[in-house]
């Protein structure tokens, strides 16, 4: 008896605990909901944050889209994010191939280079990265953001990939060598697609960070019509008072694609963060 009474104890205690996490990550999100359907009278009226309002404001929903152009920040993140989180991924993926799976020296020691990447704050190559964007002319360019995106990006998808394919037994090598593949051969048709887990948690986390990153795009990019979600969400800020339903209405509608493409991989994350932790 006192075995099960530990055993239901320990049950109750673990769905507190989850319960308590659901609540600290719903209440956030419900707020945001509740307060982009408020008109501004509404926000300062008094009414609670956690009060949905007697009549909805769709206009806040409208003014983000029109007024505020929020399709076109969302058109010019896209146009990074889609361009970096690929190519980043295969780059990524060809340094964890070579690292891996083929004989090359000091392999811990090009990987732990690799890592001192991840250690780099951003904030220390702000000046250097203006300094050299000025002089080759590429502020306010998709290119300049999304080659600075690509530098900083690589460590993670090196970690996370390197990790996963080290789980690859090397058997499946000799296999393919034996039927003739070349080593491009073995990283294309084999490791990669076998790789697709790892692949698909980094496509989560990179496309979510690269959407959402604000300190590089609100430097190398000044010119309105190329400024990316994040910083464009920054116009809706007023210089003598802020809509607050108008702004969360717009960070709203900034946040389908990342729910579409967690929605797409999210089967595949928790496979391919658990083959990374394994290594």
């Amino acid at each position: 008896m006192e075995g099960k009474q530990k055993k239901t104890a320990k049950k109750i205690v673990h769905y507190l605990v989850l319960i308590i996490l659901a609540l600290i990550w719903i209440v956030p999100m419900f707020t945001l909901v509740a307060t982009a359907l408020k008109s501004k009278q509404d926000f300062y009226s008094g009414i609670s944050l956690f009060k949905l309002p007697d009549k909805i404001a769709w206009s806040n929903f409208i003014n983000a889209i029109i007024k505020g152009r929020l399709f076109t920040y969302m058109k010019n993140d896209l146009i990074v994010t889609c361009l970096k989180v690929p190519l980043g991924i295969f780059i990524g993926a060809l340094a964890s191939f070579a690292l891996t799976r083929l004989k090359i020296k000091h392999r811990t020691g090009l990987f732990i280079f690799f890592l001192i990447g991840m250690m780099l704050p951003m904030q220390a190559a702000l000046v250097p990265i203006n300094v050299i964007y000025s002089k080759l002319k590429l502020l306010n360019t998709y290119f300049g953001l999304f080659y600075v995106y690509v530098g900083f990006g690589i460590s993670y998808a090196i970690l996370i990939l390197r990790g996963f394919m080290n789980g690859i037994p090397k058997d499946i090598d000799e296999a393919a060598y034996i039927d003739g593949c070349s080593k491009w051969q073995l990283f294309i048709r084999i490791i990669f697609p076998i790789s697709k887990p790892a692949v698909a948690t980094l496509l989560i986390t990179d496309f979510l960070a690269t959407w959402n990153e604000y300190l590089l795009a609100s430097v190398i990019i000044n010119d309105n019509a190329k400024k990316t979600i994040p910083v464009g969400l920054m116009t809706f800020v007023g210089e003598h008072g802020t809509d607050y339903g108008y702004l969360c209405a717009g960070v709203l509608i900034s946040v389908i694609p990342v729910i579409i493409v967690y929605l797409i991989f999210q089967r595949y994350f928790v496979e391919g963060m658990a083959g990374a932790v394994k290594s």
